[in-house]
């Protein structure tokens, strides 16, 4: 799901009822608190930081329609958000989480007897056998709530969280982990009246590794920059999708930074914000012919974008070459981890970096041959490699 080291995964998790997460018949203190959560979590959590995607009944899809719950969901998704599968790919996505934010939904209860943080949007308790699991969840885990930031109540949840808060929860899911295929063929074959096959065990289909799914943010981001170091070179970034009109994370009270300026993906809806970005950012692949080489379509984009200082063009998870206004053409690459695994930072921070080290008074040489990019407490080290210069 593209999340890598020093991020976390938030799972959003609803149900289908009037009074769930998506339902839109909450409880008058938890009313419209689905378009908070879903503007919050662009505005609040930075985007190198966190990760967010959301699990939805299948009737969600089915009752509404795609066209429609994509509708509802549209500014959350330009801002990152990504919508998994319910029949194939949310048993991948509560393994891989951190904290899953839920209703009465049993995504959410799987979530909690997985020992997972499960801070509850919505919790109709009246609509519940009291008796029932799923109630026993709802007294016993926190409740988000309009008041105060988004990000503070989760990282609270996060922090504090004991494992075993959930364990009579956990126990109720299952009498016999690990063992249902041996238990259902049993049942099954003796229904049947028949013997269970020998020298056959009863076995499961591991769950298939999920496709590589990096956020991609077609809204304008917001990035902060400051911590800048000459010896050696360092950056810090934070990064924040900017939707809806919602305020400007540059405006926070407790946000410090040495500069500020906004990058545009070419795909977004928003055309105009093109003329006035400070970056303007393409993914796709190198030898893509339609956009490709990066030499070629970087130097068509500062003429097409006259008033943008870089403009980078990503053409790998760890990779791209940025062009810029003075006419240096530069490839950013991100060292490998220590496993040897390609760093999955959105490269487009890399270059949010690099423009920040050149408009604070700074030249290209002082760069090379490499710079740190910080993003919350990870720091990714970044090969600048010199390409060149030409006449964009």
């Amino acid at each position: 799901m593209g999340v890598g080291p020093g991020q976390r995964l938030i799972v959003v998790s609803s149900t289908w009822a009037a009074r769930s997460l998506f339902g839109g018949a909450a409880e008058p203190a938890a009313d419209d608190l689905l378009p908070w959560l879903l503007s919050r979590l662009s505005a609040e959590l930075p985007a190198d930081e966190y990760r967010t995607v959301a699990v939805l009944h299948p009737n969600i899809w089915y009752g509404h329609g795609p066209g429609q719950v994509r509708a509802w969901l549209d500014n959350a998704r330009r801002a990152g958000l990504d919508t998994i599968d319910p029949l194939d790919g949310w048993h991948q996505a509560l393994i891989a989480a951190d904290c899953v934010l839920g209703d009465h939904s049993s995504v959410t209860y799987y979530a909690a007897s997985l020992g997972l943080p499960v801070p509850l949007g919505a919790f109709p308790q009246q609509d519940l056998d009291p008796l029932s699991p799923v109630a026993a969840l709802g007294r016993t885990a926190p409740r988000l709530v309009r008041r105060g930031s988004l990000r503070a109540q989760i990282e609270d949840t996060v922090t504090a969280h004991d494992p075993a808060r959930y364990k009579e929860l956990a126990e109720q899911t299952s009498s016999a982990p690990g063992e249902s295929a041996a238990l259902l063929r049993r049942l099954f074959y003796g229904l049947m009246d028949l013997p269970e096959p020998e020298g056959h065990p009863a076995l499961l289909d591991p769950l298939p590794l999920p496709p590589y799914l990096p956020a991609r943010r077609t809204a304008p981001v917001r990035v902060l920059a400051g911590g800048i170091g000459t010896d050696p070179p360092e950056v810090g970034v934070v990064r924040y999708s900017v939707v809806g009109g919602g305020p400007d994370p540059s405006e926070a009270p407790d946000l410090r930074c040495d500069s500020a300026h906004t990058v545009v993906d070419e795909e977004t809806r928003e055309t105009g914000r093109l003329r006035v970005a400070d970056i303007v950012v393409r993914y796709a692949a190198e030898d893509d012919p339609r956009l490709g080489p990066p030499a070629a379509w970087t130097a068509e984009a500062l003429g097409r974008y006259p008033y943008c200082g870089l403009v980078a063009y990503v053409d790998g998870p760890d990779r791209c070459v940025v062009r810029t206004r003075a006419g240096d053409l530069v490839r950013l690459t991100a060292a490998a981890g220590p496993d040897g695994r390609a760093d999955l930072c959105d490269p487009a921070a890399y270059a949010s970096a690099l423009h920040a080290w050149l408009t604070s008074a700074r030249d290209l040489a002082g760069a090379v041959p490499a710079i740190t990019v910080r993003t919350g407490g990870t720091a990714h080290r970044v090969a600048v490699r010199p390409l060149g210069r030409g006449t964009p």
